[in-house]
């Protein structure tokens, strides 16, 4: 492993000396959101999870290399590049052997960070099942992998661009635990409630890192997803997004967009449809992630 992992030295550091650590991702970055708000955000996001008493890991790939801690310019070159892999598990091996640059999904960011022994990664939502997937098969690996890696994973749930009942179905099967962080609903990204329950409601960061820790103490494979609503002020209406994110999914039909192109595209025409207020809402829950997430590190390291 060691020869294709590379950590910054304050991980490398914070880690050797047990230290919380929070491990974020780049897709966000090179894909998730224009230039500058990508670099603008994921600074902050950094910034928050110092504030809250933990060492970030923005986790990527320069070079064929797995990074877990990006520098100051290499972040700036995440947020600028063109030609940057969206890179998932199938791809790793493809990305390292060429030598080439690649900005971590959820599923490759879990890997990456298990490899460095980092157990908490914030991002804003998981993949899951598409709507239609007892047609297509077309169902996230972010959701293989949280069957299969232990790392404790802090988001705003999953889009509306998924089935988002198939999805927790899916986990369940998988004995993954699906935990909402003070809420019963599972959130839907850009709203606080998907019409789904998670299966329990914790109220308070020690008690999350509790149950975090006695999961892997007992030696149960896998990960544990934590949904966290988005920030009440900052949630988009319901109606609307859910609508717009209909016409977002027949459009991308419409013109063959599929796979992991689908994403990208939706993003960008709710950014449009929504006049910018979708972009605002992603950042902000994605910010409120980075608080939770380094509260739970903060827990999980002193046990």
């Amino acid at each position: 492993m060691k020869q294709f992992l590379e950590m910054s030295l304050e991980v490398k550091e914070a880690l050797e000396t047990g230290k919380p650590v929070v491990a974020l991702e780049s897709t966000i970055i090179s894909h998730g959101m224009p230039y500058p708000q990508n670099l603008e955000t994921a600074l902050k996001v950094e910034s928050i999870v110092r504030e809250y008493g933990a060492v970030p890991a923005t986790i990527g790939i320069i070079k064929g290399k797995l990074k877990a801690g990006l520098t100051m310019d290499e972040l700036q070159y995440f947020a600028t590049a063109k030609n940057i892999v969206k890179t998932s598990r199938r791809d790793l091996p493809y990305v390292t052997a060429n030598q080439l640059d690649g900005a971590t999904t959820v599923a490759s960011t879990m890997i990456i960070a298990k490899m460095a022994g980092i157990k908490v990664f914030v991002t804003g939502g998981i993949g899951g099942v598409h709507r239609g997937a007892e047609q297509t098969f077309d169902i996230s690996a972010d959701l293989k992998e949280l069957a299969n890696t232990e790392v404790a994973v802090i988001c705003a749930g999953a889009k509306s661009i998924l089935d988002i009942g198939l999805t927790l179905e899916y986990l369940e099967t998988e004995g993954v635990p699906v935990l909402g962080y003070g809420t019963e609903d599972f959130p839907a990204f850009y709203t606080r409630k998907s019409g789904f329950k998670a299966d329990y409601k914790v109220e308070d960061p020690k008690m999350m890192a509790q149950l975090i820790h006695d999961k892997w103490a007992m030696k149960l494979v896998g990960g544990v997803v934590i949904g966290n609503p988005i920030p009440q002020e900052h949630e988009l209406d319901p109606l609307f997004i859910n609508q717009a994110i209909e016409d977002a999914l027949y459009k991308a039909d419409e013109e063959g967009i599929k796979g992991k192109a689908v994403t990208p595209f939706l993003l960008d025409y709710l950014k449009k449809i929504t006049k910018g207020d979708s972009l605002k809402a992603n950042i902000e829950l994605v910010y409120n992630n980075a608080r939770v997430g380094a509260a739970i590190a903060v827990e999980l390291a002193k046990l």
